[in-house]
Formats: structure tokens, sequence, C-alpha cells
């Protein structure tokens, strides 16, 4: 069995960042990744533009070009993944972890899908992408129901709602409105809510011209095949309808976390119990990084703030 000093749960760029910064520290790693490399962001839209430039996602002090002032997902697939050959990271990929515990002398035994290890130290970057925020009701589970976005191609001549209020539902109705789908927006809140500044006038203009069609304090309620309702303060709507994006958000893998024995916070925010000056979880060892450590509240973190995890951890590592 391969033993390591450091162990890290993931693969997308603060994983790696963690793993540049054990290989300078001249620590024995491995990445293990249960996807493809950065696996969150290959699944991120098409065409999505980060709203950060390009010096703000780079880790390890690797220069990111870009020709852009804010760089694109395939400019950051490439980006990442030449950071990785460049620097030979010790990364498996497709290979899922399922089990960390306690071993003798202070390690830890980790079991994947096609192999065990044992660490010392366990470096939980999983992010918060796989899971998504469910609306609850009834028909959500037809396969007209999409809670996650690729290419606005294929919904030409399609009449779609858009369920949310920030980024992702505005590059999504934005996006389908202008490949010829019929958009409507249905949006819980009175408003429109955090969007990149450069987008939100160009939907507002949408909503004002009667381009795009929106409902506020809006509420979906039910699901069918060929139609859907939605109350809002008017009462309830039925809509033609053939697909419903719910741009409703995600959430990190809690289940993942308490079986690792991390404590989350009893609020609605789930938020799992580190020290933000090390990142270490109340196990010994087991390591936050990344947008993982704000559990539901997904707004905190990023990219570009917590690349400074992957530093304090090593650091407390070599320290202790």
């Amino acid at each position: 069995m391969e033993t390591y000093d450091v162990l890290i749960i993931g693969g997308g760029p603060i994983g790696l960042a963690c793993g540049l910064e054990a290989k300078k520290a001249g620590l024995t790693y491995l990445i293990v990744e249960k996807g493809c490399i950065v696996n969150s962001l290959y699944h991120y839209p098409l065409n999505m533009t980060f709203f950060s430039t390009s010096d703000r996602l780079e880790i390890g002090g690797y220069p990111f070009p870009s020709i852009l002032p804010k760089p694109n997902r395939p400019e950051a697939l490439e980006y990442y993944r030449k950071v990785a050959e460049n620097t030979e990271l010790n990364i498996n990929l497709f290979e899922e972890v399922l089990a960390v515990v306690p071993d003798e002398e202070e390690k830890y035994k980790v079991s994947t899908s096609t192999g065990e290890y044992k660490t010392r130290h366990v470096i939980v970057a999983t992010g918060f992408y796989d899971i998504p925020n469910l609306l609850g009701i009834k028909g959500e589970e037809l396969p007209k129901v999409r809670h996650y976005y690729h290419d606005p191609h294929y919904y030409y001549k399609q009449k779609v709602l858009v369920v949310g209020a920030n980024n992702s539902a505005a590059d999504v109705a934005l996006e389908t409105y202008r490949r010829g789908a019929d958009v409507t927006l249905a949006v819980r809140q009175p408003e429109l809510g955090s969007i990149k500044y450069w987008v939100k006038p160009d939907l507002e203009n949408r909503i004002k011209e009667g381009e795009i069609k929106a409902y506020f304090n809006a509420a979906l309620l039910e699901i069918r095949d060929k139609e859907v309702d939605i109350q809002t303060p008017e009462g309830v709507q039925t809509i033609a309808n053939d697909f419903v994006l719910a741009m409703t958000g995600y959430q990190p893998n809690f289940t993942f976390l308490k079986k690792l024995g991390i404590n989350l916070s009893n609020d609605d925010l789930k938020q799992p119990t580190h020290n933000p000056e090390t990142m270490e979880t109340n196990m010994p060892r087991i390591y936050l990084a990344g947008v993982v450590c704000g559990g539901m509240d997904t707004r905190v973190w990023f990219i570009e703030n917590s690349r400074e995890h992957a530093v304090k951890i090593v650091q407390h590592i070599i320290n202790v």
C-alpha cells in the first residue's frame, strides 16, 4: 500500500494548487480526482467567461496568458492542464475517494474506487458543483428538467423556462434567447440578483423590450410534459414549455464531509468546522481548501481568494 505525506481529494484548481505547494515543500503527495482534471470547470457552460482576470486565477506562480481581459472556459482548461502537465503533478484521474478512516501511527487509510493508500494528512478540495439544489416540486424528475447547462444550440425553437436570479440564470437566458429559444425567466426575488456587471444591463434590456418574459416574486409550482405552473403575484400562470433550466445553485457533498467526521454548523449554511488560520478541521490532520469551506454559502470562496488555502495548509503541515 502506497504511503504519502499528503493525499488531496479533488483535482480542481485549488486541489492542483495544494499539490504544487506540497511538491515545493518536498512532501510526498497524491491528488485523487473522481473525474477529469478540473472536472467542475469542464462541466461549466461551453461559452462561459470568468468574472476575474486571468492573473487572479493563476496557481503556483505560473502565468495565465489570456487573449481577452477575462478568460473563458477553454482557456482555463488549457491553462490548468498545462500547469499539471509541465510540473508533472502526481494526480490520479477518474478515481473516486470512498472512505477515509484513522489508521495506526497517526495516519489515515484512504479507500478509493480503484485502490487504497495511507497518508498522514488529507486535504479536501472537492468544491460544490456536483450536487444541485433541487426545487422539490412535482415533475422535477422529468427529463426536460436540467440543473446543468452546456450549450445553447440545443434549445433552438424551444420554449425554455429559466429558473434563477443570478449569473448562471442570466447567462442561460441570454444565450438561449440568442440561439432562437422562446425564453421565460422565473425569479423568486423582486429583482435580478448578483449578475456580472457587463451582463446585467443586457438582460434588463431584453426584459424591458419583451424579448425575454420575466416573472418576479415568482415560484415554479409544477412541471408537466408540455407546460408548467408558476405562482406569481397575479396568481398561478400556466405556460407552454419544452425545457426547464433550473439554475438554482449547487452544494458541497455534506454526506461525504460527515462521513469523514467533519462537523457542520447547525444553521442553514452547514459550514464545515475548520480553523481559518490553518484550514485544519475538527479531525486532526484533515484540512479543507477552496469553496467547500463555505458550506451552503457558496459565494464566499472562489479560485482567486482561496488559492491562499494551499499555502496555509502546507505551512501548517511542515511546521507541526
